[in-house]
């Protein structure tokens, strides 16, 4: 499973290098194209 979300975050361009300087912008960055995942799958499955 980890593998997985590692090649979705992969996808990112903007993870491609390491930008930020602080932790907490990395981070940041991490958590937005999961949540664009999740989006998207929300509303493929909703009818």
């Amino acid at each position: 499973m980890v593998e997985r979300t590692l090649g979705w975050l992969v996808k990112s361009r903007r993870l491609a290098r390491d930008y930020e300087t602080a932790p907490q912008s990395s981070e940041s960055m991490i958590y937005l194209p999961l949540i664009r995942l999740m989006l998207k799958r929300l509303a493929n499955a909703t009818p």
